[in-house]
């Protein structure tokens, strides 16, 4: 497996290094999605990583606006972010494509669980 080249953005590279070495693969995949679109505002790129409105209570937790951008976050925002992010991020492998399956077999007729396509006849 390839290790993630290294976070160029000090502040973030401050923050993960106070983290224990079990949450620096999890806090590198979230510090280079937020830092791949270095000028983009932080509203769209949290809404994309964190789900719901996870990432505007953060932001207002942090009284940054939407607009801030990801280079102006201090290494303590870098953490509460990653925080914030494994509080709400579900682990991976848990559910999703490919994951464990609750109900047995997956459908065998084309539809969800629980679905029926509506009969041709008599219409």
């Amino acid at each position: 497996m390839s290790r993630p080249a290294p976070i160029h953005h000090a502040p973030a590279a401050d923050a993960r290094a106070t983290l224990p070495e079990a949450d620096a693969a999890a806090f590198d995949r979230l510090a280079h999605a937020v830092l791949a679109s270095r000028s983009a505002p932080l509203g769209p790129l949290l809404r994309s990583q964190l789900p719901g409105t996870a990432g505007v209570r953060w932001l207002h937790h942090e009284n940054l606006s939407p607009t801030t951008r990801a280079t102006a976050l201090t290494a303590d925002q870098w953490v509460s972010l990653f925080r914030s992010w494994t509080a709400v991020a579900p682990a991976p492998g848990a559910g999703g494509p490919g994951g464990p399956r609750k109900g047995g077999r997956p459908a065998t007729h084309g539809h969800a669980p629980g679905a029926a396509a509506i009969p041709r006849w008599g219409q």
